[in-house]
Parts: structure tokens; sequence; C-alpha cells
């Protein structure tokens, strides 16, 4: 028996059931009263089975018809799920971008608004973790920022562009650098706590190689793996850190932090965008690319 069967006709015979009317049916299908009795009849020979009972100008389910209807109903529904869902995924890509957590707290999560107001039609998905750096092929990573030695770690096939250049400074607290203890010169810092950042690919050690004449107690000060951990500690005056400007631009401009000894500072170049050649052309990846080194490149110290 051949059960191949037209969708016409079980669309027909979905609604004639959920309306338990030949007449709605058609209403609702925009054909004839006439055109769906054609379909359901159509159905009943082909599979030799009774679907409604006829009475008078109504139409009643046969205990067929009824399981029929069911699971036809259910089939139906699960299409137009698909069809809501369809819709609404189409009107926006997704751009999932991983990113070492301070970068991500630091400076990109309060610029999102901005890339989201210039492309409305794409949503950003943000992780944030380290360590281990994403895998680009195994986990849907479309773009991954990373920091220092995880820059080494990439799949074949992958595109990695440096940021620009980043400067490493003294930070602290107003009231640190203008308290009992001012420092106005690199020798102050010998009377203050300093905060040390354990990831950042520049140290106290290696600050004091540039001021040989400045003897610090590099052993002593409270340690941090995040950047941002260590930078906070420095807002609540816990001492001095050693951070990046990139990373402090909000504290910088609210007044949270200054830079005791200037903007002036040892130049190291830390971050990396990775992502895969394949999909380095997809409008999603070139437009949060493109964004990203502009802003980049506007803030960047003279």
């Amino acid at each position: 028996m051949q059960h191949r069967i037209s969708l016409k006709a079980v669309q027909a015979f979905e609604a004639a059931a959920r309306l338990s009317s030949f007449a709605l049916a058609a209403e609702e299908l925009f054909v004839t009263p006439s055109a769906v009795s054609h379909q359901v009849k159509l159905l009943e020979e082909q599979f030799g089975v009774k679907l409604f009972h006829r009475v008078h100008r109504a139409v009643v389910l046969t205990d067929a018809g009824r399981v029929y209807a069911e699971e036809v109903s259910s089939a139906f529904s699960k299409i137009e799920m698909a069809t809501r869902e369809l819709g609404r995924t189409a009107k926006s890509d997704i751009l999932t971008v991983h990113s070492t957590p301070s970068f991500a707290t630091q400076w990109l999560m309060p610029r999102l608004a901005r890339f989201s107001a210039m492309h409305p039609d794409i949503d950003v998905r943000l992780n944030a973790s380290y360590p281990p750096p994403a895998d680009l092929l195994l986990q849907g990573v479309d773009i991954d920022i990373r920091y220092g030695s995880a820059r080494r770690l990439q799949p074949a096939g992958t595109m990695v562009l440096p940021f620009p250049t980043e400067t490493i400074v003294p930070l602290c607290a107003p009231a640190i650098a203008n308290g009992p203890h001012p420092i106005r010169s690199p020798e102050d810092l010998r009377h203050h706590t300093l905060i040390h950042s354990e990831v950042c690919l520049v140290g106290w050690r290696d600050w004091m190689r540039l001021h040989r004449k400045v003897p610090l107690d590099i052993s002593r000060g409270p340690r941090f793996d995040r950047s941002f951990m260590a930078i906070s500690a420095a807002v609540d005056g816990l001492g001095v850190c050693l951070e990046s400007l990139l990373l402090v631009e909000r504290e910088l401009d609210t007044g949270r932090l200054i830079a005791p000894l200037g903007l002036d500072g040892l130049k190291v170049q830390g971050y990396t965008v990775n992502l895969l050649k394949s999909r380095a052309d997809l409008p999603k990846v070139r437009n949060f690319q493109d964004w990203l080194f502009n802003q980049l490149e506007a803030r960047r110290p003279s």
C-alpha cells in the first residue's frame, strides 16, 4: 500500500478535527468546505479507515480519527514552534567572544553597549575564564582574547592579531598618593604596600630594573592572580599596584585611581585576538574585530 500522502490533505484533516467542522476548517484554510471534505475523503480512501462520523452539519472524530488527530496536532505544533524560533533567530547573529576575566571586566564590559548600538542585529555572548584558553574549534567561539603565554596555544588555521602596546605604571588611590607619605618620586614607594598581580607580564621586579637606585621590598604585599582584583585592591586603598593603563581607563577617568609617577612606563604586548581564518570574513566577526581595534586605538596614551 502506498502511504505517501498529501500534506494538504493532512492539513485539512487537522483543521477539521480541531474545529469539529468542515466549514470552519475551510474558512481557516481559505478553501471551500467541499475541498476540505474531498481532502479528508482522500485520506480515508487511501488508508481504508473512517476518520469522521458525519452528523448533520457537524463532524465527529472516530476513535481512529481521534488517535490520528492527536499525533498530527502534535506534529503541527512542533512545526509552528520551530517556525517561531526561526523567525526570532533569523533576525540576529550571535557572536561568541571568549576573554580573560580582567580584560572582560575592566575594558570590554563597559563598552559592549556601544557595539550593540552600532550593530543591533548582533547579539554578543561573552564568556570569561582563565586558564585554559578557549578551544576555537570545539567550543564554538568566534573570537578569543588571550593574554601572555596562552597566546601560543592556537590550533592550525588560527589568525593571531596583537593588541596595541600597553603601558604599565604604578597606580593607587588619591588618598594614598597624597597621604602621610606622598608619592612624588619612585623612592617614595618604599613607604607603601606593593600590590602584586601575578599574571601580569610585568612585575615589580621588572620595574626595579628600570629604577635601579630604588630598593623596594618586593617580597611583601598582597598577591592576586587576576589583574581586576589587584586594581580593585588599589582602589580600596590597600596599596600601590603595577598595572596596565588599558585596564584602568574607567578608574583614571573617575579619579578612583591616579598614576602618581606619570603615564610613562614599561611597555608590553600582552593581549591578542584569536580567530579561525575560515570565519574571519563573517560579518559579525569582521564587525566586532574592526570595532575592537578602533576602540583600542582611540584611547591609546599619546
